[in-house]
């Protein structure tokens, strides 16, 4: 069994820094008091970011904490992310990645047919979400959503524009927290159960 592990470079060294529940939550910043503090990296804010420990998971968080943000895996940090093993986090000029064991044993949570708040797509969130499920309306025998280069061809746009609209399409929907290969399926699985998509 791996223990829980942020292994992250500073100043041209590699470090480990072991994770223990009683040690939680950890800063991560540039102030001399942090718990990981990574002082030359003048991008990273005096109290950038915390990874605290709650159940059985390791979470990083950054609820605006930080003047620059955080990423996850290449995505911008909104509020707070289960860790799984192999996730890079990126403060700054500095990665840090994390070591252990998966997040979960326990499967994805389903996710119920209603939304805490009302639906308001832009037309542009519309038409891609059309186009991502655009296969189950197909007579597929085992449709699976479209890929970002089926959506853009089809739409005429790049795929960091089909990007854009899908992270927005994830958040209104919910499903932000989701592991990313899971994220597209749900998606369409939402919409559909909403009757949004109208090829």
């Amino acid at each position: 069994m791996t223990n829980p592990a942020l292994i992250y470079t500073d100043r041209g060294h590699t470090h480990e820094m072991p994770l223990a529940p009683d040690r939680s939550p950890i800063t991560i910043g540039r102030a001399i008091h942090a718990d990981l503090s990574l002082q030359s990296d003048p991008d990273i804010s005096r109290l950038h970011a915390t990874v605290e420990h709650l159940g059985t998971y390791w979470t990083v968080c950054d609820n605006g904490l930080s003047r620059n943000g955080t990423v996850v895996n290449g995505t911008r940090l909104r509020g707070r992310h289960i860790l799984r093993p192999g996730d890079v986090i990126r403060i700054g000029a500095s990665t840090l990645t994390y070591h252990g064991q998966p997040a979960t044993d326990c499967g994805i949570t389903n996710i119920g047919d209603t939304l805490d708040t009302p639906l308001h797509l832009t037309p542009a969130q519309h038409t891609v979400l059309t186009e991502l499920c655009r296969p189950f309306h197909d007579g597929t025998d085992h449709p699976i959503p479209a890929s970002n280069q089926q959506i853009a061809d089809a739409l005429h746009l790049s795929i960091e524009t089909v990007k854009t609209h899908l992270r927005a399409l994830f958040t209104t929907f919910q499903i932000d927290d989701l592991p990313q290969h899971h994220k597209r399926s749900q998606l369409a699985t939402r919409a559909l159960t909403h009757n949004i998509p109208t090829p």
